[in-house]
């Protein structure tokens, strides 16, 4: 069984340490090739929010076996500003960064569950997952 993996993510060579890490948790997990790149992306843009939003962060990969299904969980915590209204940051095209506001709900596509729980001046913690 795969290993649950720590990344810190405190330069652009840790978010992309972590996106690696989700691809290859991926296949150890049983995920084919289509899902891995999924979950390499989801990791890799939870990756970077961390870099941009907070100055960085941990990634936590891990490999579930839960109401006998098998997956995978990607958690993304902070200790950053925190996110004053998640349901808008949830929608699309809303951005803080300039950007194109697709991030969360990008991940939110491309896993089967999402949950964001935020504190304003406290951090952040985003745990995504994805079953077989």
């Amino acid at each position: 069984m795969a290993r649950e993996i720590r990344i810190v993510v405190d330069t652009e060579m840790g978010a992309t340490r972590a996106m690696l890490q989700g691809a290859e948790q991926a296949v150890e997990a049983g995920f084919d090739e289509v899902a891995g790149q999924m979950i390499a992306t989801a990791t890799s843009e939870l990756a970077r929010n961390l870099l941009q939003h907070a100055g960085g962060g941990v990634i936590r990969l891990r490999v579930l076996q839960e109401r006998g299904r098998q997956g995978i969980e990607i958690e993304a915590r902070d200790e950053g500003p925190g996110i004053p209204d998640v349901e808008r940051a949830m929608s699309d095209s809303f951005s803080t960064a300039g950007t194109l506001g697709l991030g969360l709900p990008g991940v939110k596509r491309l896993m089967d569950e999402l949950e964001v729980e935020s504190v304003v001046g406290v951090g952040t913690c985003v745990t995504a997952r994805k079953f077989l």
